[in-house]
């Protein structure tokens, strides 16, 4: 993996973490851009890098770079993605993939095409007991039912502002897509099941928000900053039934202004032999539910899980894994397949296909609050 040499593009919130996971493969990362080249300087001397790009092409052009992180806002995941694989270059992309479906079914056909790498970051995959319960429904029969929310609070109030906010920026939808989508992918990878229908019911608490005229970034405060009132069409919060192939029903309620929940992921799967339960907030543990004996609580311990899971699970049982390592093993897992040699069209890693999967359910969920009614796939 040390052969391949990294950089990463976007110097905001998620940018470090791609950061610091690849740093802790010991990845050679030859440098970082920002929109400038002042900021892409001064991230690579806060972050110690030994390079701050001026432009993408840039990027492009350097030879010692085999690989692109894509960090930056959703409008340029399309352009910039298209861009390197027309260089040469894998790609890791954070989500969404592109704007909208057609834009990602080129960019699946062109990775295909130039036969690269190419990954979406659905980081909540990696978490070791999702993988965990992955290899444990395979034997638990049918799937009978899938119950989940994730929400957040940090668009609770009128003055919070991101450009996650404006469709222009973000896409048509805001927080089924942002965050939402990371559920949906979570679900589908551990079941193996594809979606056949959606119905979906979504709303828009602040039709109106405050935006600060200096700006501001993810997760910060304006607070003190003269505001300007921008009217606002992406939705906030709602709730999107699916229906699953083999009969099984899944239901995600998905918010950004649900007050206390910073970063909330759960999911329950009920099967023919038992039920599975985890929780963002306690990702070291997985439920095992079951009818005829006492339940389970595992925690998470390499020893302990499936032999297809603890190459993703670095830690002894009680020195718990989180946020950052579920990026580490994501890129572990792109990264060992490219230096491998390994087919990208049997990838470990989430592949621009599956981030396609999500956008054409995006499609399908704002075409069904759009009429209120079901959309088949």
């Amino acid at each position: 993996m040390k052969d391949v040499g990294v950089v990463v593009a976007g110097t905001g919130f998620i940018g470090p973490v791609h950061v610091e996971a690849l740093r802790r493969l010991g990845m050679p990362i030859r440098g970082v851009l920002g929109k400038d080249l002042e900021q892409s300087e001064a991230a690579s001397e806060e972050l110690g890098l030994p390079r701050g790009y001026g432009s993408y092409d840039e990027v492009l052009s350097d030879p010692t770079v085999q690989a692109v992180h894509l960090a930056v806002p959703n409008v340029l995941h399309y352009d910039f993605s298209r861009r390197a694989l027309l260089a040469g270059k894998h790609v890791m992309c954070e989500k969404p993939l592109a704007m909208n479906a057609v834009q990602g079914k080129e960019l699946v056909a062109l990775a295909k095409e130039k036969n690269l790498h190419a990954g979406v970051c659905y980081n909540i995959r990696f978490y070791p007991l999702n993988l965990e319960a992955r290899a444990r429904v395979q034997n638990m029969g049918k799937v009978y039912s899938i119950v989940g929310r994730y929400v957040q609070d940090w668009l609770l109030y009128d003055t919070d502002f991101n450009w996650r906010v404006l469709s222009s920026e973000g896409g048509a939808l805001r927080a089924v897509s942002d965050i939402g989508t990371h559920w949906m992918d979570l679900i589908c990878s551990i079941t193996g099941l594809e979606v056949e229908s959606v119905f979906a019911d979504l709303s828009t608490i602040h039709p109106v928000r405050k935006k600060p005229k200096g700006g501001v970034a993810t997760y910060t405060s304006a607070e003190g900053q003269e505001l300007e009132d921008i009217p606002i069409d992406t939705e906030d919060c709602g709730c999107v039934i699916l229906r699953m192939e083999g009969g099984a029903q899944a239901v995600l309620w998905v918010s950004q202004v649900t007050a206390g929940r910073k970063n909330y992921c759960t999911y329950e799967i009920s099967a023919e032999t038992g039920s599975l339960s985890w929780c963002s907030e306690r990702p070291n543990e997985l439920f095992v539910g079951h009818r005829s004996k006492s339940n389970e609580l595992l925690a998470r311990d390499p020893s302990l899980m499936d032999a297809t899971v603890r190459g993703f699970s670095n830690y002894p049982g009680g020195h718990n894994e989180g946020f950052p390592d579920a990026f580490k093993q994501c890129f572990r897992a792109f990264y060992e397949d490219i230096t491998s040699g390994a087919d990208p069209q049997s990838a470990r890693y989430p592949t621009f296909a599956d981030g396609l999967h999500t956008m054409v359910l995006c499609d399908a969920i704002l075409e069904s609050h759009m009429k209120q009614g079901w959309v088949h796939l």
